[in-house]
């Protein structure tokens, strides 16, 4: 089952980013990463067309308060959600309490190591600080470099789900997991 989630007040740092609350100054970063043209296209919905878009969607973040804003050098890169899962999906975990995590990250920002970065540091205070049992997480099937994000992170596969996207497409999505037990044995390990 969904454990309830609130990030108001919640800030983590990592060696490079600053994992925080959306905010209303954040306008343009956002605007500047989700209308790049293959940004979008990766978490299934289309690029904005307007400032405007983007404006619904920062308000989305802000009232939702679940969805983290990626700060790197004082530029707001991309975005880390602590979702919802599909409990109809995923029926098998709802004697269990999780979350699913969601995230995009500016093109210009592929392949610095930057998501895997903010999805562990995520993921370690997710365990510490809730009594969450694991965390899901899918990428469409295509998606090689979401699949590299979440083997780095430990997550692993749970089976096969098709995901409807908002631009009325359903894509083959891998929906992965990590449980406690197997991140207490990797933080073990380290």
């Amino acid at each position: 089952m969904n454990i309830p989630f609130d990030i108001t007040g919640i800030t983590i740092r990592t060696g490079r980013l600053l994992l925080r609350p959306w905010q209303a100054e954040d306008l343009d970063d956002l605007y500047e990463y989700a209308s790049v043209d293959g940004v979008g296209q990766m978490a299934g919905w289309k690029p904005h067309s307007s400032k405007e878009e983007s404006a619904e969607i920062l308000k989305m973040f802000i009232a939702g308060k679940k969805t983290f804003a990626l700060e790197y050098q004082g530029k707001v890169i991309g975005s880390l959600g602590i979702e919802q899962y599909d409990e109809k999906q995923a029926a098998e975990l709802n004697d269990f309490k999780g979350r699913e995590i969601g995230y995009v990250l500016a093109k210009d920002y592929w392949g610095k190591g930057l998501m895997p970065e903010a999805v562990r540091a995520v993921i370690d205070w997710m365990f510490e600080h809730t009594d969450i049992d694991f965390l899901t997480c899918g990428h469409f099937v295509h998606n090689r470099q979401s699949k590299r994000v979440q083997e780095k992170c430990g997550f692993h596969f749970l089976k096969y789900i098709v995901f409807e996207t908002i631009l009325g497409t359903t894509e083959k999505t891998s929906l992965n997991i990590l449980y406690r037990s197997d991140w207490q044995k990797a933080k073990g390990s380290e």
